[in-house]
Parts: structure tokens; sequence; C-alpha cells
């Protein structure tokens, strides 16, 4: 008997059929990796194993966890089952922990719900042992540590000491590592293949990442519109993968571009002996002000018409030079010039230096007001022009910057909501064209985006740089896309650039140990028999 069995499930909202016929199982100590693009209907396969569904949902088939059908069960049984017998890690660790309790309470208050009458103390110390068994150690982290007091890695380490606390059948762990770094998501990724495989555990692995599901799940199921389009054995699959889908999937991948070639060497932005520090709360009333240093002596040059990447850790001090880089932020020493202009005149941003450089952000949509249509949207920047263009003109700069990316003029009456993840981000790099500005910064740009979306979106900055002669900092943890959209590339740790040099020759020879970590720690697609 399967440990979770879910038979010609299909799933309708308001009558609008989400799932088609959905079959997959999980054995025990078994780890499945469910994949496919936003909108196959991966999540929701996963919510209706929680059972954790909206109004106007109804469902048939049957989804059987070992010898009881979940469909069939109440409210009061499925309670009892969550978290005791299936436990489930969510994206995005802030939105699923409490901010204003401790890291040990929350935990601790998942073990006494489902066990009644353990006590305070008691269920305190099986949360220790917990956190300690997912790499949060007492005397590193005690219990009286709050979320915001956690990088992201640690915050998800506490989501999933909260999803095994009572040492659940069955984990589910949707996109556990979209938004982490290459080395936190390889420690994320080990600590879940481990509890399988300690604990007997069945795991049911729901990512776009491709690279992450070939290396770790024992069966990869394809899913597409709400339907599973392929399925099998995760060695058999990546040699022999029947379906279109799966193909376009794992070409998109691995999709690299090809840039123009740079040809000028004029010094564009220059960055010289640049620190930032942060001042740090006293640890007693009257005891000595100390600063942390996030940005330490860092100094490069970008060229007119070059690309450069920037990767690191999270924590290395990445967006805090990026903030410093677009006048966001006083620096204490170093200057920053744009075409030897300084970013800051006196302590405040130089605007007219300012409005030559545009950012694309990691959100499209929370990058904009909702509120607003897309004319609206993508002409923000021109406050920062002392004569912006106005009726005639203001509507073909629009109409040019829409079609630069892909949209069309129609396209903006339209509010932001009407658009998919892609589509939005093409407006965001639409927005940041429109004053044609000198240099643009890409932060995280494509991280939260599917590979198919990815690989659009990359084929559209090779094209923009043919066409405009694009200069850009594109700043990712995501070091398969830093490799083919850069030039050049800049390895940072703890404040400092530990490395710099040809993005290719970097990659392939690194010569600093942290570089080396990282491009160890990324996964990597194996090669592909019969992909295309």
């Amino acid at each position: 008997m399967s440990l979770l069995s879910i038979q010609k499930l299909s799933l309708s909202i308001y009558g609008l059929d989400i799932l088609r016929d959905v079959t997959l199982s999980i054995e025990q100590g078994e780890i499945i990796a469910i994949t496919g693009e936003s909108g196959s209907g991966k999540s929701l396969t996963a919510l209706a194993t929680m059972q954790l569904l909206p109004k106007g949902t109804l469902t048939r088939g049957r989804i059987m966890f070992r010898d009881m059908d979940l469909a069939k069960q109440g409210e009061r049984t499925l309670c009892g089952i969550r978290g005791n017998e299936i436990g489930m890690v969510f994206q995005e660790p802030m939105t699923a922990l409490n901010p204003v309790q401790t890291i040990g309470a929350q935990v601790a208050e998942t073990i006494r719900i489902h066990e009644r009458g353990i006590s305070r103390a008691a269920a305190e110390e099986r949360a220790a042992e917990t956190l300690t068994r997912v790499g949060l150690p007492q005397d590193r982290f005690p219990l009286s540590r709050y979320p915001h007091e956690l990088s992201g890695g640690q915050r998800q380490r506490v989501v999933i000491a909260m999803a095994i606390a009572l040492r659940p059948r069955l984990l589910i762990a949707d996109e556990p590592t979209t938004a982490l770094d290459v080395t936190t998501q390889a420690q994320i990724l080990e600590l879940l293949q481990n509890l399988a495989r300690t604990d007997g555990m069945g795991l049911m692995m729901i990512t776009h990442d491709l690279a992450v599901v070939a290396d770790m799940a024992d069966r990869i199921v394809v899913m597409r519109n709400g339907e599973v389009v392929e399925e099998g054995q995760t060695g058999q699959l990546l040699k022999h993968m029947s379906h279109p889908y799966t193909r376009m999937l794992f070409a998109a991948s691995g999709h690299r571009v090809t840039l123009p070639k740079v040809t000028a060497k004029t010094p564009l932005l220059e960055v010289t002996d640049v620190c930032r520090d942060y001042r740090l709360p006293r640890k007693t009333l009257f005891g000595p002000v100390s600063h942390f240093r996030a940005v330490d002596d860092v100094s490069f040059t970008i060229h007119k018409g070059e690309r450069l990447g920037l990767v690191g850790e999270s924590g290395c001090g990445k967006s805090t030079l990026t903030r410093a880089l677009l006048g966001l932020e006083p620096v204490q020493a170093g200057s920053i010039t744009l075409d030897g202009d300084p970013v800051f005149s006196g302590n405040a941003p130089n605007l007219a230096v300012r409005r030559k450089m545009q950012v694309v952000f990691q959100d499209p949509f929370g990058s904009f007001n909702p509120r607003h249509r897309v004319d609206r949207l993508v002409t923000e920047p021109f406050h920062l022009l002392p004569d912006p263009p106005t009726g005639a003109a203001r509507v073909r700069a629009i109409d040019e910057a829409l079609t630069a990316v892909g949209l069309g003029p129609a396209d903006a009456r339209k509010y932001i909501h009407e658009f998919s993840g892609g589509q939005r981000q093409r407006i965001a790099i639409a927005r940041a064209l429109i004053i044609r500005p000198e240099l643009i910064l890409f932060d995280e740009a494509v991280s939260a985006l599917d590979v198919s979306v990815r690989a659009q979106i990359l084929d559209l900055l090779a094209d923009l740089c043919g066409a405009y002669d694009l200069t850009y900092l594109f700043i990712s943890h995501d070091l398969s896309v830093v490799r083919t959209v850069t030039d050049r590339v800049l390895v940072m740790k703890a404040g400092k650039i530990v490395e710099e040099g040809p993005t290719d020759r970097t990659f392939e020879n690194p010569q600093h140990p942290y570089t080396r970590t990282l491009i160890d720690a990324a996964p990597v697609l194996p090669p592909l028999q019969d992909a295309v």
C-alpha cells in the first residue's frame, strides 16, 4: 500500500476546471518531484492533499493517505492529520512565521496543539531538539530569537522544524528554495533529503527548478495545465523524454543567449574604495556606539556597453551596494561617479546623475501600483526629466518602450493584474528603458520566473543589448543566469569583492575558495541525451 495515492483527481473552482485526472503516488521514504510552469496545478495538487482548498471548490477522484480517503474526511479529522501525519513547508518563510513570536514559541505551539496534555516545558524541550536537528543549535540560535533576526535560509529551517516536529509520515515542500542563494539552497535540499532517508518520510517536492529535482528526486512528475503529461524514474525520464513539453522545460533550464561584443572601453560607472556602515544599538545604556560595515572598500568600473554580474550569498552586501549606486543611501568613504559626475551631491542624491540610472526589481508585481494603468506605470521615470514629453510625444514614447519589450501599444490601457509574471517583468524593463538611461541595475530580475519565461526574458535582454547598446549591472544568486548574460563578474563576500574577471574564465577556473564554493553548490542539469 502506497503512503499517498492520488487517483484521477479533478478539481474545479466555481466551475473553472483546474486539475484534470491527476494520478500519482508516493511510497514511504520516497522523494517525488512535481514540476511545471506557474499555473500547471502543482500547488493546488499539494493543497488538495492537505485539503486546504478555497471556497467554491469541487473535487472528484480519491486522495488515499494509507487506507484513508482524505477527500471524504471532516475538518476535525483533517486537523488531527495535518501536522501529525502530513507536514507542509511553504515557499516564503517570512509570511509563514509570526513576526511577533519567538521561533521557540512557534515550534512549541505546533507540538502543544497536536499533543494534548504535554507541558510547556516539555514542548519547548522538543522544540529545541527539533531546531537542533534542522541545523539551528541552541548555543547559536536560542529559542528566544525572532524571525527577523534570522537569515532567509535560517527562517526556512524554522518552517521545516515546525513541519517535522511531530515526525509526520509525509512532508510537502512547496518551492522551499526559490528565494535562497545557492549555498543556502544546497543546505536546505540536503536537509530535506536526509529527513526523508533517515525518518522514512515521503517527500513531495514542488519546484520549477529542474536542476534541483534532477539531483535529489527518485521520480519526477511533469504537470501542464492541470494534467500530468509525463512521469517516470528520474534517470530514465532524463534520458528518454517522451512529451514535447518536458523537452521544452529542460531545454529552457539550460538556455544560453549570445550577447553582442563590447567594443568601447570608455568608463561609465566608477566605484572607488566605497564603504557603507550601519550603526548598531548600544548593548548597555552608556556603552560605546559600534558600527557594522556592510560594504568594505569596494572598487570596480563598468564600461559603456558592458554587462557586469554581481554574485554572492544573502547578506554579503549586494543590496546595500545597489542602494548606494542608486544614490538611495550615503556612503561613509569612497566615491561613486557616473560619467565623471558624483552620485551624491553633499548628503543628497545628485538628480542629474540619478536620471541616468534605472532599476528592475525582483518582484514584478510588487514594484507596480496596481491602481494605475500601464501607460502611467511605465512613464514614472519622466519625473526625473527637466522637460518630460507630453501629448503625442508621450504616447509615442510609451508605444516605443512597450514594443521594444515584445508588447503592444494596446497594452498601455490595461492594469498590471491582467498580465502574467513574465509580461509584468517586460513592463518593468520598458519602464527602465523609457528615458534611455545610461545604466540599468537588474536586482534578481528573473529569479521568481519559470524556466521558460526566464529564457524569454534573457533572450529579450540579449536583443535589447543589440538594439539599445545596454549597459547594466546584473545582480543575482542564480549563477547559470549570470554566466549567460554578463561579460564580467564580481564575487562578493562579507562586504568585499573577493574575485573579479571575465565571466567564462571565472566560472571555468575560479581562483578564490569562496567562488569555488558557490559554483560547487549550484545545482547543475545532467547532460540530456534526448533534449532538444
